[in-house]
């Protein structure tokens, strides 16, 4: 027998883990249209 092991994990996609996915993307696009138009983004909440 082995002295070591492995394990397989397969990513899972909660709906958590999405619905932070879509505020993120959100948040890049606001940011990149922001630059574009020059405007200086808020940090910050």
């Amino acid at each position: 027998m082995s002295d070591t092991t492995s394990a397989a994990f397969h990513p899972t996609s909660s709906l958590f883990a999405r619905f932070m996915a879509s505020v993120d993307r959100l948040l890049l696009a606001w940011h990149e249209t922001s630059v574009r138009n020059g405007d200086v983004p808020y940090f910050g909440l």
